[in-house]
């Protein structure tokens, strides 16, 4: 089943965030746009490289209202250890999410079963808390976070225009398309 349109599912996770352990709950999903960026493991090959790609662009998703959380199934503790060891990790700035109990994982469903580490799942989740888009990628194929970018400013601009679409490669300030019977078979 998809989970577009779904709202995010109740938890409570620790995690770390600039020096500190905190808490984290559905409730922080919401009132504000969101991103959940899933992937397996800390100490790993790809993971650091998408994280810091993410932290790269975390500046650009700030200044459009969106807050970032990365999630593996490791714990708050070694997201720590990670960020103080590893030059790629210790420049992010975002909440990085423990789910060693995998609960946060099983929600939103990337986790692998038998691994027992979460599939590489990108999601935008709107300031209601519902979900808008689900990217999920193979172990080996890393994300590009410069698309996020582009994806968040045409679901915002979704939202705060009822009646429009965004049409593939929309740039802000392109058309946009509004759906209606004169366009049918015209596109």
């Amino acid at each position: 089943m998809s989970l577009i349109g779904t709202e995010v599912k109740p938890f409570a996770a620790k995690a770390f965030h600039n020096g500190d352990f905190i808490d984290v709950t559905e409730g922080n999903l919401k009132g504000k746009w969101s991103v959940v960026c899933f992937y397996p493991a800390d100490f790993t090959f790809v993971c650091p490289t998408e994280l810091e790609d993410l932290q790269n662009e975390y500046a650009t998703l700030k200044e459009l209202g969106v807050e970032v959380y990365s999630v593996s199934t490791d714990t708050h503790f070694t997201h720590k250890a990670w960020h103080d060891h590893s030059e790629a990790i210790g420049k992010i700035k975002y909440i990085m999410i423990g789910d060693p109990s995998q609960k946060i994982s099983r929600n939103f469903d990337v986790l692998n079963e038998e691994e027992g580490l979460a599939d590489r799942g990108t999601f935008i989740i709107d300031p209601d808390g519902i979900i808008q888009t689900v990217e999920i990628n193979a172990d080996g194929i890393g994300r590009d976070a410069s698309t996020l970018v582009n994806k968040i400013k045409a679901a915002q601009y979704v939202r705060n225009n009822p009646g429009e679409v965004c049409p593939a490669k929309w740039q802000e300030g392109a058309a946009t398309l509004k759906p209606s019977l004169d366009l049918v078979g015209k596109i």
